[in-house]
């Protein structure tokens, strides 16, 4: 294929049925759907890990998390498993990001060439006491989720609006002094991620006591198993709402901050245009995870639903089919291929046989339709490690130690149903586990996942010394007070 300039665009914690293109008519988004309408959309889309550090690994590397041990949000990337951005800078392609990066530090070779306002974890440590996992600890944090709820100016805002200042800046210099070889830039906003604060002009657009109130709420909606039960003791948010409304005010906000989030990638495609560079330049939207925003009484996101582990994501530009919708199931693995593809070039053998992903361009042409697709989780709240196998509709949830769930998502694409042990589905259940097993061995990869957090706390004083930090509900802006944020365990 031929090289041409990449723009990823990537939001945090973006729900897909958030997007006007993703069937939703209530959300304004016309930058979005535009593009995706001139592109190609894939309709089964999945971060790799439903919290930000392993996802933005896995993006990264391309490698699963099982494979590079960046287990949650205290185990930060720090370069070691080299990515994309790592090869095509040794064969001098510049590679900038401007903004989020959720990495230990810029010390570090990230895998890009210049890193504009970076924001990265905690002290370069990020979040410790959510590696506490047996058992997971009390997050007092979760009330912030309903008590920093709705119209105002949050510095999540005002650090995304400067990273699409940033944006426009760095596109018109290359205007201005264009590079001799096509260039990757990875522009990555912070919201919608709570807090579900949004401009007081959304509050009219999105009237709170005229929002959907969140889904499957009631008991006989919500399949029971005991690691979700778990998890939603330990991630209680829900319980700090003072009713409907107030939950409406949230997702009123997060509405939002998606139609903000939109108009602040309009304004880079105008830039694009402007400067002539448009003709030249792919463009890729997607998201690190999803967000529950309240269905089956959870916030964020950790949960292997729909709402957590799916995102948008939407390819357009020059030879990229328009209109096309694409049901193969793909994942944020699949972006190193497509990088190296779009960047004119092949993978090596090495990377043929190591890389798990597929470039989306030629999934997008039909072929492999039927891969897997691997979704993992070894982080806050979780009381063991759950590993999801997305195969055509089916959707296997394999919790090691406990009971799975199987969905058909065809038909059950809100998953109330779990078809685990209803003996019809039986030779659907031993298949899907047959080709997990092939994939990742379950418990292996647990017990990692574990003995690496036993050994990160003890480095860190040990379980009394971690119990005893403040946890970190989200990480500050930059230029934001963490007392803003952080609470006494």
């Amino acid at each position: 294929m031929e090289a041409k300039n990449l723009i990823i665009f990537m939001a945090d914690e973006h729900n897909k049925r958030i997007l006007g293109c993703y069937g939703n008519g209530l959300v304004q988004t016309p930058n979005l759907d535009k593009m995706a309408a001139q592109g190609t959309r894939f309709e089964n889309a999945y971060s790799n890990c439903p919290i930000c550090v392993p996802a933005r690994a896995s993006f990264q590397t391309g490698q699963y998390v099982n494979k590079i041990a960046y287990w949650d949000n205290a185990l930060p990337y720090d370069g070691r498993h080299p990515g994309w951005g790592h090869r095509l800078i040794n064969e001098g392609h510049d590679i900038a990001s401007i903004g989020k990066l959720h990495f230990r530090s810029s010390d570090d070779a990230n895998g890009f060439s210049e890193e504009i306002i970076p924001m990265h974890v905690v002290d370069g440590r990020g979040d410790v006491q959510a590696s506490i996992r047996n058992p997971p600890v009390a997050r007092p944090g979760s009330r912030l989720i309903a008590e920093k709820t709705g119209y105002g100016t949050s510095h999540y805002q005002i650090y995304d609006e400067d990273v699409t200042a940033r944006t426009i800046d760095w596109l018109r210099r290359q205007r201005s002094s264009p590079s001799d070889k096509p260039w990757v830039l990875f522009v990555s906003w912070v919201r919608p991620h709570f807090p579900m604060i949004a401009e007081p002009r959304f509050e009219n657009l999105y009237p709170p006591a005229h929002m959907p109130l969140p889904l499957c709420r009631d008991a006989t909606e919500i399949p029971v198993h005991p690691v979700l039960e778990k998890f939603r003791e330990i991630q209680c948010s829900d319980d700090f709402f003072r009713d409907d409304l107030h939950r409406q005010t949230a997702l009123s906000a997060y509405y939002g901050m998606v139609s903000q989030i939109d108009e602040e990638l309009g304004q880079v495609m105008e830039v694009l245009s402007e400067t002539g560079l448009a003709d030249g330049t792919r463009l890729i939207y997607t998201s690190d995870h999803g967000d529950n925003l309240g269905a089956r009484q959870l916030w964020g996101k950790s949960v292997p639903y729909e709402d957590s582990i799916a995102v948008p994501l939407i390819m357009a530009g020059p030879d990229i089919p328009k209109g096309r919708v694409v049901d193969t199931p793909v994942s944020l693995v699949d972006i190193y291929p497509t990088v190296i593809e779009y960047m004119g070039k092949t993978l090596s053998a090495e990377e043929q046989r190591s890389l798990p992903g597929r470039s989306l361009q030629t999934l997008a042409d039909g072929i492999d339709a039927e891969r897997d697709v691997l979704i993992e989780y070894h982080a806050v709240a979780s009381m063991t490690g759950y590993f999801v196998l997305r195969h055509l509709h089916w959707k296997l949830v394999h919790y090691e130690g406990y009971a799975p769930q199987l969905f058909d998502l065809k038909n059950d694409p809100y998953e109330k149903t779990d078809l685990s042990s209803d003996i019809e589905f039986a030779p659907v259940l031993e298949m899907l586990q047959q080709k997990l097993s092939a994939i990742v061995d379950t418990e292996a990869t647990n017990k990692q996942a574990f003995a690496d957090q036993a050994a990160l706390i003890e480095a860190h004083g040990g379980l009394d010394a971690v119990r005893r930090l403040r946890p970190i509900p989200h990480t500050p802006a930059p230029g934001e007070a963490r007392a803003d944020i952080r609470l006494e365990g």
